[in-house]
């Protein structure tokens, strides 16, 4: 297969670069973007900036010691923009960024230019062992960690800045504050729910730490949301056959894409979880695919569908490039040394409702689809829980609604005619009113 890793050479890290004889930088850099896949347009675009900002650097009497990200700010804010030979265009800075960006890398990897000092305030010690919490004792997927901290994170630096942060100072009228004021950015209930969950979470951790805060936990209230009043959403079977139909399209990525949508169609992984899938972590011999970064943090052995294998097995034979990384999904854009993310596995889905001319954009609905697809089949809420991998049953209860099998044997007969009404009561005979009383 195409997994075998490439030349000592070739994928030398980016500390084992040399630097050139002449103004330190330029060859570095067009090697350092030339190993890691980058087209030649862009190589050569990216090194012209480069060797104009170390022009400008000398000119400016700059030593190579002091460039640093302030030194390239000024660069693009100042000298760019009344350069003639760099213009004014969006589009110009933008790549300029990205190529001094890279420059900085490898001047600070070659020992030129001297690492970047990290400047760390209270606010961030405190978030740094917030989140080390939410990893190692609430057991939190990375991606529920980086919410609730980035919450957080604001909360404090509002309140504190650079100073201490002391707990005792926060009143329940800072929470309320703050809260309003995420309420204009996060008008969804369920993201302001996300606020209050975060903020609550981290006074309970400070509870927990022995801190008399436990007053500040109930607040806030969580608003009202009813996410779960109507059906949820799936995809019907014709859609799924258009879905897959659309993938046998001969494009680049292509086969990728199909790998990528059988893994969530056949076997209701997320998105993370796609992305993080290893060539160690499959048993052609036995058909079985090993989870092993999963939302709830647990290694888990899954069947292999036939289809989902052969989609799996097309692309490690014709599409994926030679790496040394042994993740199955790769990278067609550069940098080729990165790993794709979650980010990018929705992106594909996306792409492939596109083709198919389906209305979806999210790529949790195959896991909707998937759990429909079970109950219509006869299987029981159960069973859905453990294709799912949910820990909770709690989380499947909402597709109960989807059970019309079960539902229709308990529920109640529409009555086929209304009874016939009563006969209508004898009027009352009213008496005279007396004219004077005896």
């Amino acid at each position: 297969m195409n997994s075998m890793p490439r030349s000592n050479r070739d994928s030398a890290p980016v500390h084992d670069l040399v630097a050139p004889p002449g103004p330190p930088g330029a060859e570095a850099l067009r090697r350092y973007l030339a190993e890691r896949g980058y087209a030649p347009g862009t190589v050569s675009g990216y090194v012209a900036s480069a060797a104009q900002f170390l022009h400008w650097t000398e000119c400016s009497g700059l030593a190579e010691a002091q460039i640093d990200e302030a030194v390239v700010g000024r660069f693009l804010d100042q000298h760019l923009r009344r350069c003639d030979c760099g213009g004014v265009r969006q589009e110009v800075r933008a790549s300029a960024a990205a190529a001094l960006a890279h420059l900085l890398l490898v001047l600070r990897t070659l020992g030129v230019v001297p690492a970047r000092v990290a400047v760390t305030t209270p606010v961030d010690e405190e978030i740094r062992r917030y989140g080390e919490y939410l990893e190692q004792v609430r057991g939190l997927a990375p991606k529920s960690r980086q919410m609730m901290t980035r919450i957080v994170r604001e909360f404090l630096w509002e309140r504190f800045h650079d100073r201490p942060v002391v707990i005792s100072a926060i009143t329940p009228e800072h929470l309320r504050r703050f809260f309003a004021r995420l309420c204009d950015r996060y008008q969804a209930p369920a993201s302001a729910g996300a606020v209050v969950s975060a903020l609550r979470g981290y006074v309970r951790y400070r509870v927990a730490l022995g801190d008399g805060v436990a007053g500040l936990v109930s607040v806030l209230s969580y608003p009202a949301n009813w996410q779960h009043a109507s059906l949820p959403k799936s995809l019907a079977d014709e859609e799924i056959e258009r879905l897959l139909t659309s993938l046998d399209w001969p494009a680049p990525s292509m086969r990728r894409s199909a790998a990528i949508v059988r893994c969530a169609v056949d076997l209701g992984l997320r998105s993370g979880e796609i992305a993080a899938l290893s060539l160690d972590d499959i048993d052609w011999r036995a058909g079985t695919v090993r989870l092993r970064k999963t939302k709830g943090q647990r290694e888990q052995l899954l069947p292999l569908p036939e289809a989902t294998g052969r989609a799996i097995a097309a692309y490690l034979q014709h599409e994926r490039l030679r790496s040394p990384h042994r993740t199955i999904f790769l990278r067609r854009a550069a940098p080729h040394d990165q790993l794709i993310t979650a980010h990018l596995v929705r992106k594909t889905i996306r792409q492939a409702y596109q083709r198919a001319g389906l209305p979806y954009t999210r790529s949790h609905l195959l896991r909707h689809t998937i759990a429909r697809r079970l109950l219509d089949g006869g299987s029981s809420l159960k069973e859905v829980a453990d294709v799912l991998r949910h820990r909770s049953l709690n989380t499947t209860l909402i597709y109960a609604k989807l059970d019309g099998r079960n539902l229709g044997m308990v529920a109640l007969p529409w009555p086929t005619a209304l009874p016939p009404a009563p006969p209508p009561a004898p009027p009352e005979v009213a008496m005279p009113w007396p004219e004077r009383l005896p």
